[in-house]
């Protein structure tokens, strides 16, 4: 498959798909200007990944900010990443959040009660 490397903005996340390396990650800030846009080629991957996907696949989130209309993509990604653990394949989310961030954790918290997948949070100092 190919590989996805999206460099982050102040405006974008950094977006790493990376099969071969098992690199799945997301990180910085998400407000894209045109959200739908900016994720599509994301969900169009995870969709040709769901059918090739083998062995465990560990997909960290490391934002520290997402306006609402990333909220949703985010939770397309999850429901894709649902989707792939729900045909019987190794998935686990790792959402990391700043230590001093209560908004980030919450979030991570919300997502894991929303889709049906090993979900950890982890926390790091920014320091």
């Amino acid at each position: 498959m190919e590989v996805i490397k999206i460099v982050g903005t102040d405006d974008t996340p950094s977006v790493t798909l990376d099969v071969a390396n098992e690199i799945f990650e997301i990180s910085g800030r998400s407000l894209p200007e045109d959200v739908a846009m900016f994720y599509k080629p994301i969900l169009d991957w995870l969709d040709r990944y769901a059918d090739e996907a083998t062995g465990s696949t560990v997909f960290n989130f490391k934002l520290v900010y997402f306006n609402t209309a990333s909220s949703k993509m985010i939770l397309d990604i999850l429901l894709k990443l649902e989707e792939i653990h729900e045909s019987g394949k190794e998935v686990l989310i790792k959402w990391y959040y700043p230590d001093d961030d209560e908004d980030m954790e919450e979030a991570g918290e919300e997502y894991s009660d929303i889709v049906d997948v090993p979900f950890e949070q982890i926390s790091y100092s920014l320091d």
